[in-house]
């Protein structure tokens, strides 16, 4: 397996912090745009851009000239009631979650066409496809990540592959809140068909196959991982 050179946005903690454990270990290069180092492990082939990924002013000197894959991991969990969202809320989950990989993106695109094929993993959520309540604003923005992410697969074809992965609520520091308690993650558990709620290492599994060559006739595709909600109805 040869080396590759991989860029995460928002990969110091949850499902980032496992894609950049798996790719690390893995021996590939990994950089990672977080602003503080967080949970990620002290390996001499990651290299942390302390900035957020949001700023204006964002350094990318650090980047090689051949990036192989790049995943953008960022995302916001803004569940209200649609009477009490403002339009500021919408504008902020679009912000987050499609503007910022589109800032990113633009930026390094000349640096995936370098390699032989880039990879290019962005996240979405099951509520896009499985309609909930309290999700108006960050499933509309989610939506739109779907849609950039088959409309760039078919552009960048065949150089670039893009994928999206659709999860579920998943155990990390972003849903902490919702996961307060055993009581509270038994309930979101027993909402899915497999009865529990997803873990970081499993998305980051998800995203190093799919950055990975074994998936290089995938491109286009939202992916599920969710414990079965989007899909089964028991």
């Amino acid at each position: 397996m040869s080396t590759k050179n991989f860029l995460i946005v928002g990969g110091s903690y949850g499902i980032g912090q496992a894609i950049v454990t798996n790719l690390a270990k893995q021996g590939h290069h990994v950089y990672v745009i977080a602003r503080t180092r967080g949970d990620l492990p002290d390996l001499h082939n990651i290299t942390h851009i302390e900035n957020d990924a949001m700023s204006e002013d964002l350094d990318l000197s650090a980047l090689p000239e051949v990036v192989d894959g790049f995943v953008y991991s960022i995302g916001s969990i803004n569940l209200k009631p649609f009477r009490t969202l403002k339009t500021e809320d919408f504008l902020k989950d679009f912000n987050i979650n499609v503007l910022g990989a589109v800032k990113i993106l633009k930026s390094i695109q000349k640096q995936l066409k370098k390699s032989e094929q880039a990879s290019v993993v962005l996240f979405s959520t099951v509520a896009v496809q499985q309609g909930m309540p309290f999700h108006a604003s960050v499933a509309a923005a989610k939506g739109a990540v779907e849609g950039l992410t088959r409309s760039l697969a078919a552009e960048w074809a065949p150089k670039i592959r893009v994928n999206c992965i659709a999860p579920s609520l998943t155990d990390t520091p972003l849903a902490a809140r919702l996961l307060a308690t055993p009581e509270k993650k038994e309930a979101a558990g027993n909402r899915h068909p497999l009865k529990r709620v997803g873990t970081a290492e499993e998305l980051g599994n998800i995203a190093a196959f799919l950055l990975s060559e074994n998936s290089s006739w995938i491109t286009g595709q939202v992916i599920g991982v969710d414990g079965g909600l989007s899909a089964l109805k028991i």
